[in-house]
């Protein structure tokens, strides 16, 4: 017998009365204050998994809490990897400081690899950067301008890119 929806709002009901504060306080220690993703957004986060998984969602007591703890966890252990993985934002008063000479010296380094690597690319390859990054044109621009498919633009600005940036980590 299916659960009418009433019962089903009640069960979720219940288990943020019992859980949340609990799973609250929990991610607040697992999220740095200036995050983007904040402990209230993992909490909610972990109530929606739990209502999408409803049927499977043990039992009330001890081991739905364990579910509910191991879910919160990973959200957060996932919401740290994105962090990770996003570039660094730079404020605008720290790009008008003078570039030490250290930095000159690394940033002329970086532009004759880069120089070199562009060298390395086809034509075909290089044009497609050149439209879309130098002149700024969008994938459908560059697909007219070049008589080609937007899924070839996309194919050749991808492996150009990664060939670049492979030149410039020492990949």
């Amino acid at each position: 017998m299916m659960p009418t929806a009433t019962a089903v709002d009640a069960r979720m009901r219940e288990l943020h009365r019992d859980n949340g504060g609990a799973l609250l306080h929990f991610l607040r220690r697992l999220t740095p204050p200036a995050s983007p993703c904040t402990a209230e957004d993992l909490l909610q986060e972990t109530m929606l998994r739990a209502w999408r998984s409803r049927d499977r969602l043990p039992a009330g007591g001890e081991p739905q809490r364990r579910w509910l703890f191991t879910v919160a966890r990973h959200l957060a252990v996932d919401a740290y990897r994105k962090r990770q993985r996003r570039p660094v934002e730079v404020d605008l008063a720290e790009s008008d400081l003078p570039p030490s000479a250290h930095a000159t010296a690394d940033s002329a380094i970086a532009a004759l690899t880069l120089r070199r690597a562009i060298g390395e690319l086809g034509d075909a390859h290089r044009s497609v950067l050149l439209q879309l990054y130098v002149k700024g044109l969008s994938v459908d621009e560059v697909a007219t301008l070049l008589d080609i498919p937007a899924g070839t633009v996309k194919s050749r600005a991808y492996y150009a890119v990664r060939h670049l940036r492979n030149a410039l980590t020492g990949n």
